[in-house]
């Protein structure tokens, strides 16, 4: 298939913190790419999922939930959605049926007048009623005259097949960014990092999921196996013990279900080693911050 027939650009999907746009990009993908956990504020970065057809490129970016920033961590998250905004081709603003509350007056203005094509998803239609649907729909479009709105249910695959075709109508023509092969342009101990933080996020409650940050220092891949050495950095001694949990049971425990996933995510046998560092308020130290990626 020539270039000049064939289509490419960045998709860019936002929204509140927990509406599905981590649910929405996996169903689109059709591969478990971004954290999805019931507790909100699990992606901090910009996860990009790669759709490759032979006449099309689709980019999919998950930004950091729209939210007041409380400090650093959250500051640093909403540049990465400014940044997003620039060099996106197609936007995707995530709602939940019968959520009511609206953006901020500015963001509003500059949705409504975006150059590029915008659409607005009610997620999440398989929770509720005709009756909330009409509702919930009428409501955005009395904030977004101009936009159209779709109902959608990310988790059971509702109208993920007709966004894709939406997507393919409207961007522009243009040669694939990345590599047809590629699904994502983040490395592998990404995925690692991930995969641990998502089950410390399933198995602890309070603060402790909110102050850990997962660093992969080395991913050796053979033949047969990879051999991952993974360090959990906390904030307080106190939750170093609450993670690593009697005779290092918590600990083990997460170790075990990460490394599952991690073998289904790379279809080969993982040797998984974890270790837990305190690391006193590194969300408030802007050099860990761009150590971690966080601008």
């Amino acid at each position: 298939m020539s270039d000049h027939k064939h289509k490419a650009g960045f998709v860019s999907i936002i929204g509140r913190p927990n509406v599905g746009k981590s649910t929405l990009i996996n169903s689109l993908m059709k591969e478990k790419l971004s954290i999805i956990t019931s507790k909100a504020q699990t992606t901090r970065h910009r996860i990009r999922g790669i759709i490759n057809e032979d006449n099309y490129q689709i980019v999919l970016s998950d930004t950091p939930g729209i939210l007041d920033p409380s400090y650093k961590l959250q500051e640093a998250m909403m540049k990465f959605i400014k940044e997003t905004l620039i060099d996106s081709d197609f936007l995707v603003i995530v709602e939940e049926v019968g959520n009511k509350e609206s953006f901020d007056e500015s963001l509003i203005q500059k949705l409504n007048s975006f150059k590029i094509p915008v659409i607005l998803l009610v997620n999440k239609i398989d929770l509720c009623s005709q009756e909330e649907l009409d509702d919930s729909i009428s409501h955005w479009k009395s904030i977004f005259p101009d936009i159209n709105i779709y109902p959608v249910s990310a988790i059971e695959g509702f109208f993920v097949d007709e966004l894709i075709e939406i997507f393919k109508e409207k961007l522009p023509l243009s040669p694939p960014f990345f590599p047809k092969d590629q699904f994502t342009d983040r490395p592998e101990r990404f995925f690692v990092n991930e995969s641990i933080r998502e089950q410390i996020l399933v198995h602890y409650d309070k603060e402790v999921p909110y102050s850990v940050e997962v660093i992969t220092e080395d991913f050796k891949e053979s033949q047969k196996i990879i051999k991952i050495r993974s360090l959990i950095l906390v904030e307080r001694e106190s939750q170093k013990g609450i993670l690593i949990g009697h005779k290092g049971n918590a600990l083990k425990r997460v170790a075990t279900k990460a490394r599952n996933n991690l073998e289904k995510f790379f279809g080969k046998k993982i040797y998984l080693e974890v270790f837990v560092k305190v690391k006193k308020n590194w969300r408030n130290d802007p050099s860990s911050l761009k150590k971690f990626g966080y601008n």
